[in-house]
């Protein structure tokens, strides 16, 4: 079983018009569309594997890297090592780092690998790696950015009314999510998003506004994100459990994360910490930390439907699927995989279960 072939398909989906609960374009300066880059792997005997990488406005990057680097170093390997050959690719290529463009390719390799073991073994990733199997996962509604109160009232009140009795917000300012638990009542847990803006000083004072919104966590608060220990002196002072690791790349920096002390939650990203691989190694240090693991799965293609595995294996009853909750024109896997009754499917077919709908996407491909 030999990697032949390495494809790379990048996609730029614009939101439907008039979308009910896409992004304000005011809070992107720019029109609102979602880039995404998705990887195909291909043996000498046929199988076919999918993977994503972490693209937004850096996809073209993260295309060259899958191409111009780790493809010439895979092609010809055995896809069935998967880790030897991963480890080995990390090591012809770490002096580009241990994070950013090129391991947030090599996650879409590594997926897509993963992909193909499943098939060859006639097996769900999930079985795959051990779990005992599931139909579905609690999910919850992630926020698009609004910015205006009116369009955060909005949007919430149609995640609720879509069945999602959790939600998190993308927002900054406080009278929007003030707005957000005014729509949701009192009985639908919130989270808040706000994407790294603050100092620890900062933080403090913003979460004493914020208690009151009842928040089940504070996602990366600060500025820089690997200021382990000024988020452990904010966890400890600020009364909201906190969320972090979007932005944390490789296993060792995830248990520098967890052993400051610093989060409640633990957030890898399958699609930028080296796939399958990695996430499945960080459930495990996470449990024998007490810290529980909430995937960033913002995204709709295989980082999502890996993450789902991943979980559906390894988590623990607290492990909850991020679903982007985003109107968009099109989905790599149209409605196959979409949530229902705060729910989402763990797909039961060989590998990721579901391959992406090639004509669904094929009007987004950019070249």
């Amino acid at each position: 079983m030999i990697i032949a072939r390495i494809e790379t398909f990048p996609l730029r989906i614009p939101f439907r018009a008039g979308a009910s609960h896409g992004p304000s374009p005011t809070t992107l300066g720019h029109p609102p569309a979602v880039d995404s880059l998705l990887v195909r792997v291909t043996t000498d005997d046929g199988l076919e594997g999918w993977g994503e990488a972490f693209g937004f406005e850096a996809t073209p990057l993260a295309r060259r890297a899958v191409l111009e680097l780790i493809a010439p170093l895979c092609t010809g390997q055995d896809a069935s090592r998967i880790g030897p050959l991963m480890r080995s690719v990390q090591q012809r290529l770490q002096v580009f780092g241990r994070a950013g463009t090129v391991l947030h390719a090599l996650s879409a390799v590594d997926t897509a690998l993963w992909d193909i073991a499943g098939k060859a073994a006639g097996l769900p990733l999930h079985r795959l790696l051990g779990g005992a199997g599931g139909d579905d996962l609690p999910c919850y509604a992630s926020l698009d950015p609004h910015g205006d109160p009116d369009r955060v009232r909005e949007a919430v009140s149609g995640a609720v009314g879509a069945g999602f009795a959790i939600i998190k917000l993308h927002e900054r300012d406080v009278p929007a999510v003030q707005a957000a638990r005014e729509a949701a009542g009192p009985d639908v847990t919130l989270m808040l998003d706000v994407n790294c803006p603050w100092s620890v000083s900062q933080a403090l004072a913003r979460a004493a506004e914020l208690r009151e919104s009842r928040l089940a966590w504070l996602e990366e608060p600060l500025w820089p994100p690997e200021d382990y220990e000024g988020l452990a002196r904010l966890r400890a002072a600020c009364g909201i459990p906190l969320a972090a690791g979007e932005n944390v790349a490789t296993l060792l920096d995830f248990n520098r994360l967890m052993a400051a002390g610093a989060v409640d939650f633990v957030q890898p990203s399958v699609i930028k910490i080296g796939g399958v691989s990695e996430l499945s190694r960080i459930f495990p240090v996470a449990a024998a930390r007490g810290v529980t693991v909430m995937p960033h799965t913002f995204y709709h293609g295989p980082g999502l439907l890996a993450a789902i595995h991943v979980t559906a294996a390894l988590g623990t009853e607290e492990s909850l699927v991020e679903w982007r909750y985003s109107d968009l024109e099109a989905w790599p896997y149209g409605k196959e995989i979409a949530p229902a009754g705060g729910r989402i499917p763990v797909p039961q077919g060989p590998g990721l279960g579901i391959d992406p709908d090639l004509a669904a996407i094929r009007p987004y491909l950019r070249s």
